[in-house]
């Protein structure tokens, strides 16, 4: 039998969750419980609000269109994400979406776009984005939310990073064309980690060399094969975790 309940409904709430509380939902979530799901008075509903682990919590009815939450029992106590910034040259539409849903699942710990010479979008909605981030956790039985950061331009994001945090890029270029021994040589260096991923066009010469200048910094090869940006994301932060992340 598998150790967590995928089945039962789970919600994301932006209150503090504890025995003998009530949680209000919103509309939204009411109707996607009263309606969508056909819920009753007293059914079970799985509550987190990434500080107070995740809690089984009760349907109390407030009227015919909306209803709260009553914890009632602890079912996991809080974890912590990654100390992991991913940091990412926006995409168009849904396929930022696709992006930002695969690296919240991969264990990133903050998302920050950053706008390249050749990124394609000329703006970011992080409202979208932390919509995102929600769906991603509530489908996926993760505790933590990543932090949604505000945009900025490559050059000033990059210098921002702490100097010991170590940065993790993908590199047609490389020197070690085998991405886990790369990644295995970095192991007794910082936990603080950012991985980078570049618009379609690649990085310009500037860019890579303004990375390149940093003192922490590994060149990842992801193969001979091209891949998109989106597919490139789910590769480096899956090599990322089964070397330096929670996937050893």
């Amino acid at each position: 039998m598998a150790l967590y309940d995928f089945a039962a409904p789970r919600l994301f709430v932006d209150a503090p969750l504890a025995a003998g509380g009530r949680v209000p939902l919103d509309r939204a979530q009411a109707n996607y419980l009263l309606n969508v799901l056909r819920s009753k008075a007293g059914d079970s509903v799985l509550a987190f609000n990434g500080r107070d682990g995740e809690w089984r919590a009760e349907i109390a009815l407030e009227g015919r269109k909306a209803a709260d939450l009553m914890p009632v029992e602890l079912m996991r106590a809080q974890t912590h994400a990654l100390d992991l910034v991913y940091l990412f040259a926006p995409l168009k539409h849904a396929r930022l979406d696709y992006m930002v849903q695969k690296a919240v699942e991969m264990g990133a710990g903050a998302l920050k776009p950053v706008f390249t010479r050749r990124t394609q979008a000329s703006r970011v909605n992080l409202e979208r984005m932390r919509a995102n981030a929600v769906e991603a956790a509530e489908q996926c039985g993760i505790l933590s939310l990543p932090a949604i950061l505000p945009e900025e331009d490559f050059g000033k994001a990059l210098s921002a990073l702490e100097p010991d945090r170590l940065v993790i890029f993908a590199d047609e270029d490389a020197p070690t064309s085998d991405p886990i021994a790369a990644l295995q040589e970095m192991r007794e260096t910082s936990a603080k980690l950012a991985v980078l991923v570049g618009p379609e066009g690649g990085f310009t010469d500037d860019e890579r060399a303004q990375i390149l200048a940093r003192p922490s910094v590994v060149r990842l090869s992801l193969g001979p094969r091209i891949l998109r940006a989106d597919t490139a994301a789910v590769a480096v932060l899956a090599l990322v975790h089964a070397v330096l992340g929670d996937c050893r």
